[in-house]
């Protein structure tokens, strides 16, 4: 018969997922403040005809806040904390500032800078996640996606409200 010892403290891999969904809940928070009210400013902008309702934007994010967190997640598990994992709290940084850029301060402009340097630091946290976990990686791929579509968003906005 094997015993299984455990050698040193071992924290369970469930505080770790609850430690990415609350940094993945405090980028959704900082979102969440920055359009606090601002929905009446969104329905106010000149938006292209393809720009979907408000009422879209936070299930779509719910979702894809999910995926973020559990993508993390499982980086961590199998690498711990490594440089891939710098890229990812680097995106996760500026996908929290964007709403406030955007919707807080009215900057559509810098807020386009956000979110394009945003889109590339995605695409470079797919590349580093996916020799740890193509799961990982596949779970930013909709939440890349979406952020292509938005930064189109945020583009024709800009473009249409200057």
């Amino acid at each position: 018969m094997t015993s299984h010892v455990m050698r040193g403290p071992r924290m369970s891999p469930w505080w770790g997922l609850a430690g990415f969904g609350a940094a993945v809940a405090v980028a959704a928070l900082l979102g969440g403040l920055g359009v606090a009210g601002t929905a009446g400013e969104y329905q106010g902008l000149d938006r292209p005809s393809w720009a979907p309702p408000p009422a879209v934007f936070g299930p779509v994010w719910t979702v894809l806040y999910v995926m973020i967190a559990v993508s993390g997640w499982l980086v961590w598990r199998r690498a711990g904390w490594s440089p891939a994992l710098n890229w990812y709290a680097a995106q996760l940084v500026l996908n929290a500032i964007w709403t406030p850029i955007f919707f807080g301060f009215g900057q559509y402009g810098l807020a386009l800078v956000d979110i394009v340097v945003l889109w590339v630091l995605i695409g470079v946290t797919v590349w580093k996640f996916r020799p740890v976990s193509r799961v990982a990686a596949g779970l930013l791929l909709p939440y890349w996606a979406w952020v292509t579509f938005a930064t189109a968003l945020n583009s024709a906005i800009w473009l249409m409200n200057q």
